[in-house]
């Protein structure tokens, strides 16, 4: 089972973006993907970014894909997930043209 990892905008959006995150997280799991959510591993909303951006990172480089959401290119922590996939050989998919 490939193991993916959601990117995409968190800050300044409302909710920080969560229910989009979670949506995503479940269908991708509905196709059959071990999915790491940023939502899940970072769920206080108080966590600093630079704290939040260490735990994603480390769960990012045990990932085989990199799942980019909607308005990832406004997100620098996105940008940065996008360069170290890429850096390290990751798959790089846009998550709404994952399909079955």
């Amino acid at each position: 089972m490939k193991k993916i990892y959601i990117s995409g905008p968190m800050t300044g959006l409302p909710d920080l973006n969560f229910p989009a995150f979670h949506i995503e997280a479940a269908r991708l799991r509905e196709l059959g993907f071990d999915v790491v959510n940023p939502a899940d591993l970072n769920p206080n909303p108080d966590t600093g970014w630079h704290e939040c951006m260490r735990n994603d990172l480390r769960a990012l480089l045990d990932c085989d894909i990199l799942a980019l959401l909607d308005g990832w290119q406004n997100s620098v922590g996105a940008h940065l997930e996008l360069h170290i996939a890429h850096r390290v050989g990751m798959e790089i998919v846009i998550a709404k043209e994952i399909k079955a």
